[in-house]
């Protein structure tokens, strides 16, 4: 049986968004109050975690359609679209607010002066919230990578639910925020100059273009046709050239179709003598094979090649390797 990533990441967003909704009002009212720009820039950063959030419910909720018609290999790679969504409201919304309010503090000096008890004791209330959301997202990410044998940050970076990265990325740097904000008010209230607030809020605004540079780069290359890692396809390889009836593996090519699904196309050198039948049989063993070593292979295409024609093809290989290490020494 397979596990679906999707299961516990829809409990997981749940935490995060309800949190980072009940923070982002708490946030906004005692900006205003305070007239702390970096505490507005926290409201901001959490409303904009908060439409995240929403972006990545709806990527788990289509990623489960069936497949179709015109969608044949399913909705896998809606959760990486949304996922990617996610990441430009970050920027947009969370990023530019904190920016802009940073670069206002600083050009116009205007005193921003305010109680700053109750934005402490928001700040506090939040960074609890935020790390028991932390915490949630973190267990579910050693779970998974105890389930797939990796390291929990190698992982993270490169085979976690794409939900699940968000939640864990827009948690951590929220708490990087808030320390932030706390930093920029004390250091206000000590100097009584308001630019740290300012400076603060800009912190907060390069943090949070960093984490959505950052997501947006792995969403889009899964989005593109990424491969699995290079350990996997190896293993791939060696399952495929250990079958019996298979000479050789000529090419392989692997690519992601959502989280938890990979499909697997292979050219392979047959041994002599093989019927049509015999090919199939030995197909639908490579397939089980397959399947049962990597359950997250849903789909095997196995192109058989003569055992002539894969003797040129090895040695056009051969020849295509040789000329490029000719052509460029560095290859």
């Amino acid at each position: 049986m397979t596990r679906d990533p999707g299961e516990g990441s829809r409990v997981t967003v749940l935490v995060a968004g309800t949190a980072n909704l009940l923070i982002a009002l708490a946030k906004l009212m005692t900006g205003l109050a305070s007239g702390s720009a970096a505490m507005l820039a926290e409201a901001a950063h959490s409303l904009a975690d908060t439409l995240n959030q929403g972006f990545l419910l709806a990527a788990l909720r289509r990623s489960e359609k069936p497949p179709d018609r015109d969608h044949p290999f399913g909705y896998g790679m809606e959760r990486y679209f949304w996922s990617l969504l996610a990441a430009v409201g970050i920027f947009v919304l969370g990023a530019g607010f904190a920016i802009f309010q940073g670069i206002e503090v600083l050009v116009s000096g205007a005193p921003r002066s305010g109680p700053p008890t109750w934005s402490y004791v928001v700040l506090g209330v939040a960074f609890v919230v935020e790390g028991s959301s932390l915490v949630r997202a973190a267990w579910q990410l050693r779970s998974e990578a105890r389930h797939a044998g990796r390291a929990p940050v190698r992982f993270l970076v490169r085979d976690a639910e794409p939900a699940l990265r968000a939640v864990v990325f827009e948690d951590s740097v929220a708490l990087l925020g808030i320390a932030l904000a706390a930093f920029g008010l004390a250091l206000r209230e000590a100097t009584g100059h308001d630019a740290w607030d300012g400076i603060a809020s800009l912190l907060i605004g390069a943090l949070l273009v960093v984490v959505a540079v950052g997501l947006g780069r792995q969403n889009q290359q899964h989005l593109i046709g990424k491969a699995v890692d290079h350990d996997t396809e190896r293993a791939l390889a060696a399952t495929i050239e250990e079958a019996d009836g298979i000479d050789g593996l000529l090419d392989l090519l692997t690519m992601r179709l959502g989280p938890d699904e990979v499909l697997v196309a292979a050219r392979v050198d047959l041994s002599g003598g093989r019927s049509g039948d015999e090919f199939e049989r030995l197909a639908d063993e490579v397939d089980a094979q397959i399947q049962r070593a990597f359950p997250q292979v849903r789909h095997v295409f196995l192109d058989p090649t003569s055992p002539a024609a894969g003797r040129r093809q090895r040695n056009a290989d051969g020849n295509r390797r040789r000329h490029r290490a000719v052509d460029d020494p560095q290859d």
